[in-house]
């Protein structure tokens, strides 16, 4: 996965001339047998690694803002200084080197011993801290509040014990067949042991907001100094009567290979829903050589998220690749080999996938009177009305600064993005949540970028040509840039994300918080 060729390039170990490297440029070269990047910036030269920790793609193509550089794939984002991953889905720092510039040379010498930069936490902390929730959000706020040096007991309960895992690739590569399961795992085990992370696989039952303590499903509890919720969502399971196939969903690592197991054999495949996961689904089936027919509702898939222009791409995309669509027609009940539509017509198939869309998990917030509204409702420090709860993920609905509205949105980025600012408040270190809302989309060779939040818009601005996979969308609603969509244009996807991180709500620069 990313970039594994050998490292090219001057060793940077035997000094380069100071005019190789541009003003606020950047060059690629190697110290070591390892890719480095240098990047100057005023009044400094940083020597860091070349390859972004998440899927290992190269950090030359980055975009520089401040002391931070942002990966070009999914826009991880990374301390130049430290090396810190500062911005998801990156959860590993990047390696740095100490560098001098003198006499008109630039030299790379010790690799320097990672610390964390930011605030660390003082006396007033919790005496414990409870994350229900071993998701994108939960797994990312344990590593956070060991990361600012907390020192009381960290756990995380979630009654998966397949979990924390890389959801976003089980839909594609991993669903596909071309990556191993292994790669799904965020981190080995001693990686949680080391950090004495606990995790405790168990259902809980209710939260006692007043005794603060969570009650487990089966029997006991555990108390907790301070709590965040990070149920994450569920797959949407649609009732589809009679007797058929069973309808599989894709969700968790068990799901995954449920459906892997039950394609074994098979040759024709039936995905119910034109949603991001269906078409992933899709995709990844016809990798295993199945016949896949998509049925939904629309008239274009995901039009209603991406436009008619891009849905265009997107449906060709998938019938160049033998993938067949039966739009504006839904599954209405299940028959020995298949479904049946709302047209009245069956559609045969020996294996059935939903990707009808999820729901939040909110059950134990409102059994705790938590305050409630389509999502766990949060303010922009991620708190919940209930003293020492917060609240992230999936299932938090959180004010938006560019919008002025709540919104809850499903990505794995941002999911990850919270879980760091709820722990970093939990721990004392006020800090609101700003960050810009990006997702990416797979689909066979081509990768949709969506930065921004745009439920609704009143104009779409097209730049390029969609028809040739190189094009930038952009959705407005009165007149206010709310969303950029790209493809093949990485570059201008990175600007998209560093200028409304930039942007107060009324549309005025102000310092990027990455």
């Amino acid at each position: 996965m990313g970039d594994n060729s050998p490292p090219t390039g001057p060793d940077f170990t035997k000094g380069i001339a100071s005019t190789e490297l541009p003003a606020d440029g950047v060059l690629l070269g190697q110290a070591d047998g390892e890719a480095v990047l240098l990047v100057r910036r005023p009044g400094a030269v940083h020597a860091i690694g070349a390859k972004c920790t998440h899927y290992s793609s190269s950090l030359v193509d980055g975009l520089v803002v401040g002391n931070t550089i942002r990966c070009p794939w999914h826009h991880a984002c990374f301390d130049l200084v430290s090396g810190e991953a500062i911005g998801a889905p990156a959860l590993n720092p990047l390696p740095c080197w100490d560098v001098t510039e003198q006499d008109g040379r630039i030299q790379l010498f010790a690799k320097r011993a990672h610390v964390s930069p930011g605030p660390r936490v003082g006396a007033n902390v919790p005496s414990s801290v409870v994350i229900i929730g071993a998701g994108a959000a939960g797994e990312s706020a344990a590593e956070e509040v060991r990361r600012r040096g907390y020192q009381g007991p960290v756990t995380l309960v979630d009654a998966d014990a397949l979990t924390p895992i890389d959801r976003p690739n089980i839909s594609k590569d991993n669903l596909a067949g071309t990556a191993p399961e292994e790669w799904a795992w965020l981190h080995p085990d001693e990686f949680y042991a080391e950090r004495q992370i606990t995790r405790q696989h168990a259902r809980v039952a209710k939260i006692d907001t007043a005794a603060q303590q969570l009650e487990l499903e089966g029997g006991g509890t555990l108390a907790y100094g301070a709590l965040l919720i990070a149920p994450g969502a569920s797959a949407v399971q649609p009732e589809l009567p009679g007797d058929g196939p069973v309808v599989h969903t894709l969700r968790t690592l068990s799901d995954m290979r449920a459906i892997i197991k039950a394609a074994e054999g098979k040759t024709r495949a039936v995905v119910l829903g034109a949603s991001f996961i269906g078409l992933e689904v899709a995709g990844s089936l016809r990798a295993r050589g199945l016949e896949v027919h998509v049925a939904a509702p629309d008239k274009s898939p995901l039009i209603r998220v991406l436009g008619p222009e891009l849905s265009a791409v997107v449906k060709k995309l998938h019938e160049d690749h033998g993938v067949i669509f039966h739009l504006e027609r839904k599954a209405t009940g299940r028959v020995p080999g298949g479904v049946t539509l709302s047209d009245g017509s069956l559609l045969e198939g020996e294996l059935i996938v939903a990707g009808v869309g999820v729901r939040p998990n909110l059950a134990l917030a409102e059994g705790a009177g938590l305050s409630i509204d389509r999502g766990v409702v949060v303010d922009e420090f991620l708190r919940t009305s209930a003293k020492n709860v917060w609240a992230a993920g999936d299932a938090a609905r959180y004010p938006d600064p560019r919008s002025g509205e709540r919104i809850r949105v499903e990505h794995w980025a941002a999911a990850q993005d919270q879980g760091r600012i709820a722990a970093r408040n939990l721990l004392g270190i006020a800090t609101s949540f700003r960050d810009v809302p990006f997702f990416w989309s797979q689909h066979y060779d081509v990768t949709i970028g969506y930065v921004g939040h745009a439920e609704k818009w009143d104009q779409l601005v097209v730049e390029g040509s969609p028809e040739k996979l190189d094009c930038t969308v952009r959705y407005l609603l009165a007149g206010k840039e709310l969303a950029v969509a790209t493809i093949g244009r990485d570059r201008a996807s990175l600007e998209a994300h560093a200028t409304m991180s930039s942007l107060s709500p009324a549309g005025e620069r102000v310092g990027e918080r990455v």
